[in-house]
């Protein structure tokens, strides 16, 4: 596990456990949606992020967070270990609107130092709304992705926040040759 992809629907908890992760794996997090927005929620052309995640999973460790299609070959295609945080939409929403709340009230800089506001919140570039969007899309293109990019990878479906909590746990509490790979009952 030197090299991790987590991905899943907005709001499935890709931050924080990308977060955790990088402190019980000394591993440096690469937050995608950093590298893909501009300031004022501009959307990067996709050469230069391209270019930029090049650039970041190029070293031998690196966590990344995020499922941007434009750079799955680079991402998904020089990662070990590939975690999708697969939780049902009630969960995954309720932690969307609790985060979004937060971030509106204390002003939370987010994606590359954009913030979120309550005018955006409720617009038609809402983060709801892009939950509502791609909650299912996700659910049918990343198992066709992982059968192309899983093959010789290690790849962990956690359907639960009760199996996030005991990944993060067995990764945090164990040496490198106990940690989840494809002979654990979490493997795809």
């Amino acid at each position: 596990m030197k090299r991790i992809a987590i991905i899943g629907s907005t709001g499935s908890g890709k931050s924080t456990l990308a977060k955790r992760l990088s402190q019980a794996l000394a591993a440096p997090v690469v937050e995608l949606d950093s590298l893909y927005w501009l300031p004022g929620w501009i959307e990067r052309d996709e050469a230069s992020f391209r270019k930029l995640v090049d650039a970041a999973t190029a070293p031998e460790r690196w966590i990344v967070e995020g499922g941007y299609s434009e750079v799955r070959d680079l991402v998904w295609g020089r990662a070990d270990t590939i975690v999708w945080i697969n939780l049902p939409f009630r969960t995954t929403a309720w932690q969307l609107v609790r985060r979004t709340w937060r971030r509106n009230v204390t002003g939370e800089p987010c994606c590359g130092g954009n913030r979120e506001s309550w005018r955006l919140s409720f617009s038609r570039e809402s983060i709801l709304l892009w939950l509502l969007k791609s909650y299912w899309r996700n659910l049918r293109r990343f198992p066709l992705a992982l059968n192309t990019y899983g093959v010789d990878r290690t790849v962990i479906i956690l359907r639960s926040r009760a199996q996030v909590d005991a990944f993060e746990w067995r990764v945090a509490n164990s040496s490198p040759s106990e940690r989840p790979n494809a002979s654990r009952p979490d493997k795809a």
